[in-house]
């Protein structure tokens, strides 16, 4: 046990290329994790700016906005003006589904990574006990020398796939509540928006 050491970085060294492998991945996908978190908090402060009573829409909400105007400037045969109003809230629903696509960004990897994750570092958890039955067999001993560095590549691999799984999980669940509220908020803007674009239209009696 002399020099045997649990920092991640003799961990890595001494695992197998399995457990290097399984190490590697849910690395990586701890780290994209929080890349996509990060983009997703700076979008959503965007986003609640535009929730703030009396806050100016802004750029932002522009091209949702012109989408309605441009369909309430548009007049079609025998149309009323309830079917003219969901006209306008229903070109207007078309622009902020998109902005919402490219505002939530890369979040259902974080789904896939909540989900995907722990199943990985359960494989690497698995493979290090294998090791270390294997140790055992080949030494024909059961000290704690032979099974240590399997068991420590086993463990090692479990808490990297929880590390990367937590934060996903958590991340997805916030961001996607977020997402949602800011969804909602819009929706009722677009159905005052698509009353007053009518109304506007609307020829003076």
């Amino acid at each position: 046990m002399d020099g045997f050491s649990l920092t991640p970085l003799a961990l890595f060294q001494d695992a197998g290329p399995v457990g290097r492998g399984v190490t590697i991945v849910l690395a990586l996908a701890s780290v994209w994790c929080w890349v996509i978190v990060v983009e997703g908090i700076v979008s959503l402060l965007r986003l609640r700016r535009f929730r703030r009573p009396g806050q100016a829409e802004g750029d932002l909400l522009d091209d949702v906005f012109d989408a309605g105007r441009a369909a309430a400037g548009r007049r079609l045969p025998g149309e009323t003006t309830g079917e003219r109003r969901h006209r306008v809230a229903e070109a207007m629903n078309r622009e902020a589904r998109g902005l919402l696509a490219r505002a939530e960004g890369r979040l259902t990897d974080l789904a896939v990574i909540a989900s995907v994750a722990p199943f990985v570092g359960l494989f690497g958890t698995v493979w290090g006990i294998m090791t270390s039955f294997g140790g055992i067999a080949s030494a024909q001993d059961t000290s704690l020398a032979v099974v240590a560095p399997g068991i420590a590549e086993a463990l090692a691999a479990t808490a990297w796939g929880l590390a990367a799984a937590i934060p996903a999980s958590i991340g997805y669940s916030r961001l996607g509540a977020g997402f949602g509220a800011f969804a909602g908020d819009l929706a009722d803007r677009i159905e005052a928006r698509a009353v007053d674009f009518v109304a506007i239209e609307e020829p003076a009696p």
